[in-house]
């Protein structure tokens, strides 16, 4: 298949399918007589799974070890869950950064009066200075 209907059936750009080849994350079959990139389905069910661990937050280094791990049929199933576990550590703790950047946010919304006075306690304290 082309990368046009590669991309489609695997919900990613061709933008996107080209960088992943460039890094050497997918490397399809080879090219047609015309010169197209030639995607079989197991190109695009590596693209799948690609974008599937790209949506789970996972690095494109993992990804790439991920897929190394999926390619070789006597890996260890712990060596999976490393990944996965430290993955979910990271977006625990990415949670846990947006949650107090929400509560900041709450807090400055809060503050503002919100009528036609000009002062703005949301513009007043994101320019005062840093506490030491």
């Amino acid at each position: 298949m082309k990368i046009g209907e590669a991309a489609r059936r695997s919900g990613l750009s061709q933008k996107m399918l080209r960088y992943y080849e460039s890094i050497g994350l997918v490397k399809p079959r080879g090219r047609g007589d015309n010169g197209y990139r030639d995607y079989s389905e197991a190109d695009l069910q590596r693209l799948t799974f690609i974008r599937r661990a790209r949506e789970l937050g996972f690095p494109l280094a993992d990804v790439g070890r991920l897929l190394a791990l999926w390619d070789d049929t006597g890996r260890s199933s712990a060596e999976v869950h490393t990944l996965a576990s430290a993955q979910l550590q990271a977006l625990d703790e990415r949670i846990a950064q947006l949650s107090a950047l929400r509560a900041s946010l709450a807090e400055l919304i809060a503050a503002c009066h919100a009528d036609r006075r000009s002062e703005c306690a949301i513009l007043g304290r994101l320019g005062a200075p840093e506490p030491v």
